[in-house]
Parts: C-alpha cells; structure tokens; sequence
C-alpha cells in the first residue's frame, strides 16, 4: 500500500493562469491533466484541499470542487474517505512530442518577403458589396456541383482580360480556374506528365514549381540576360517532355526571355512534341510601358499552357488562378479535375466576374501598381544608400541583389530575418552550380515600414554582411 504523502504540492505558479471569465472548473481540471499527464504530478501525490487550492489561485472553491470531481471521474485522479484526492495509481504519461521533421511550416509576412498583396480599401468595399449581393440572392448554380473547369462567366471575363492585356489566343472553353499557380501546376504534372518525364526548369528558377514537378526529373538549365538558354536546355536534354518558363519576368533574375530565345523555345516544342508551361506569375507589374506580351500568343502550333493567378494582384486568400491549356489537355486535365476536387469554389465567382466585367480590376491594378511602385523606389533608395550594388526593376515585386562569390547568402538571410528583413538566399533557388545573392520583395508593405526594416537590418550588419 503506497505511503500516503502529506507534503502537498504549492500548485499557485504551476496550473496556468486561469481565464477571468469563462468555465474555470474546466480550464483548472484540463490543467491538472497536463500536469498529471506531462509527469509533474506523479501517480500517488495528494492534491491540496479543495480550500487551500482556491486560496492559492484566488477562485472559487466551487470551482476546485468540480475540476476534482472531472478529474476523479475520469480516473486521473482518486478520493480516499479521511484522506484526501490523489492522482491515480495508474494514469498515462504524455510528454512534449516533437514536431515531426517538415511539420513547421513558418509564414511571417516580413518586410521583404516575396509576392506579398497589399490590402487596397476600394477593391474590398466593392468585393464585399458583390460578394453580398451573390449571398443576398445566390444563384441556382451555387447549390449544384458545378462545371469542372469553373463558372462560364468567370471563365470569359478571364479570357477577354488575357486577350486584351496579355495578347493571347484563346477560347473560354481552353480556360480552367485553379487554386492558384499550384494548383495549376499540379494538375500539369498529373494529367500531362507522366513520372519521370524530363522537364527543364529554369536555374535559377521558382522553388515552388520544383516542388510541383518534383516527380519528374528536372533538367537545370541556366538564365542568363536573354532569359532561359534555349540552346543549352536542347544540349542538354533534346528530348525532354516540357519546359517550365518565367518568360515576362524570370524569378528570380527577373530578367525578360529576348525575342530570339522565345523563337527557339516555341520551334523546339513544336519540332519535339513537347508542352511549354508559362508561368506568367507578376505580369500585371510593369512599371515602364505596357505589359510584354505573353508566349502563348505567339504559338502556332498549340504547345503552350498559360499560368496565371489573382494572388499576386489581389489577395493569396481568393485561392484563385487560371490556366489556358491547347485544347487536347482539356480533357485529360478535367478527368483529373473531376476525381480530386470536382469543381473550383464557386461562391466568389459571380463577383470575381463583376469585378472583371465592371472595370473594378483594372483600376485596382492602376492603384496596385502606384503602391507597388513606390515600396520598390523606398527599397531600392535605402540600399543604394548603404553602397548595395542595385538597379530598380521595371516589373515585378522583388529585385536580386548578388553577392560577391563566396558569400554564405543563407546566414545574411537569415541574420536579416531576425530582424525583421525577409531576404530569400538566391542560392536556395538553384538545382545546378550555385550563385550567392539576396531575393528581396518590395510588395505588401507601406514604404515607410519597408524603409525601416531595411534600415534596422542594414544598420544591425558588420561591414561586409551584406555585400
């Protein structure tokens, strides 16, 4: 029979401070638990008194009472006549479980951090009014399993906004609403590609593309100032399946693909039978002159598949892109379509589509634009200031800044990041050899509160940190 132990436990800076409002028999009893449970009350040790408990953490000793009770009834704890509550003889133990390796994923939204969207009050008084009016008086389509490749009219709004600001040729019958350029990648490289088909891919090139195409095999192919080196991704792999392409504005170089390479790129895919997938992520941001016209709009032959999203533009949290496919991917992309998700959320599209229609979308790229611009011009002032070797992009929401070789860009990343900077370490995003470099983003922020993280950094780093 285990020795009854008299010594009580002072439990006041143990139990976690209890809510001031709210059932706190049942906060007091799941703390308890923890504590059972974790090993701080091992099997055996007496609980105070019900009175001196509620002394100590200044509560109710109704409330005492009842958390014992819990306890006692679901066997974590006992109570002997004349003695007292104790914790059970047998009772589980759960300790601190570590997170499994991949499980943290960190989302911080930095000064710095890359394809951020910028709220804009206009375009969400307007989303909120057409998202009401959908709610107010919902069409009959919303309470049916909708068309795999999304609602129609979104689907033409969407074509007639590529026609006119990105020059393609298309159909609305060749546009499919994704969850954003992931879930269009996705789709790609299950429905088009078969596992281990080569692929080239851009090096440096997108992480996330990598990611999506990661059961393929990836075929580096490096950029230089004409964009993807059309020639040495034949040398390489002549015969590969596709090419994942940021022909408008490479990430990260952020260069534009010249006018020779684009040729060589749609005659190779034609003379090999292989798809070209343009990912045409950040075009709306182009600060000099209009935006250049997209690949797909050059193809004869029907051999490129168009990517684009509202992310970058609008908000991540619409969870809504495109992409324009040749019309012999419609279908196999739609079986699939139809196996994993069935159909795109359907509620924001009546007012997507308005929003389109309307003309709300153009003015909010002007504005987006303007906002975009002048966060790059803050950027861009503070490191030119500090002796950083920077030329401000004419397109996009982040520039690279190169780092002499030999430089570790992970710890600059890093060191930025800890206070505050969310610098990219350019070398991460490489498959072959590696260059050191920063990939910084300029959008999602005011200029003020860019400028001020960029200073903390810089003024935190030794001399030649960040160089």
């Amino acid at each position: 029979m285990k020795r009854i132990q008299t010594n009580l436990p002072d439990l006041s800076g143990m139990v976690p401070v209890l809510p001031d409002h709210g059932p706190r028999p049942r906060a007091l009893y799941s703390a308890l638990r923890r504590m059972i449970e974790g090993g701080q009350l091992r099997p055996g040790t007496k609980l105070p008194p019900t009175r001196e408990l509620a002394a100590q953490l200044q509560i109710a000793r109704g409330a005492v009472v009842t958390g014992y009770e819990t306890l006692i009834a679901d066997g974590f704890a006992v109570a002997r006549v004349g003695a007292g509550t104790f914790v059970a003889d047998a009772v589980p133990r759960v300790g601190e479980q570590p997170a499994p390796v991949g499980a943290r994923f960190e989302a911080l939204d930095l000064p710095g951090d890359l394809g951020l969207a910028c709220p804009d009050p206009v375009s969400l008084a307007v989303l909120r009014r057409l998202i009401n009016r959908t709610l107010a008086r919902p069409p009959e389509s919303l309470f049916h399993y909708a068309d795999p490749r999304g609602g129609l009219r979104l689907r033409t709004e969407v074509a007639e906004y590529l026609r006119t600001a990105r020059g393609l040729r298309l159909h609305e019958a060749q546009v499919i609403l994704t969850s954003g350029t992931q879930g269009a990648l996705d789709l790609i490289a299950r429905a088009v590609l078969a596992p281990g088909d080569r692929v080239w891919m851009e090096d440096p090139g997108y992480p996330s593309g990598k990611a999506a195409l990661s059961d393929q095999t990836l075929i580096p192919v490096p950029v230089d100032a004409e964009g993807v080196d059309v020639a040495e991704g034949i040398a390489r792999a002549p015969d590969a399946r596709a090419a994942y392409v940021t022909p408008s504005h490479q990430f990260p170089l952020g260069v534009v693909m010249s006018m020779r390479r684009r040729l060589d790129l749609l005659a190779w895919a034609e003379r090999q039978g292989a798809w070209i997938i343009e990912d045409d992520y950040d075009s709306e941001f182009r600060f000099e002159g209009a935006p250049l016209a997209a690949l797909q709009g050059m193809d004869g032959a029907g051999r490129v598949i168009y990517i684009g999203t509202f992310s970058k533009a609008l908000m991540p949290g619409l969870r809504v892109g495109y992409m324009v496919l040749p019309m012999p991917l419609v279908d196999p992309v739609l079986s699939l379509r139809r196996r994993i998700d069935r159909a795109p959320p359907g509620v924001i599209e009546p007012a997507l589509a308005e929003f389109l229609a309307s003309g709300g979308f153009a003015a909010h790229l002007r504005r987006a634009r303007r906002r975009v611009r002048l966060a790059r011009d803050a950027l861009v002032a503070e490191l030119t200031q500090a002796g950083l070797p920077v030329t401000p992009p004419e397109q996009g929401l982040h520039l690279t800044l190169r780092l002499p070789d030999g430089s570790n860009d992970l710890e600059v990343a890093a060191r930025a990041r800890t206070h505050g900077f969310g610098a990219r370490a350019l070398s991460s995003m490489y498959l072959g050899p590696k260059r050191p470099g920063l990939v910084i983003g300029y959008s999602g922020h005011t200029p003020e509160v860019l400028s001020r993280a960029a200073r903390r950094w810089l003024d935190a780093a030794k001399p030649g940190d960040a160089t």
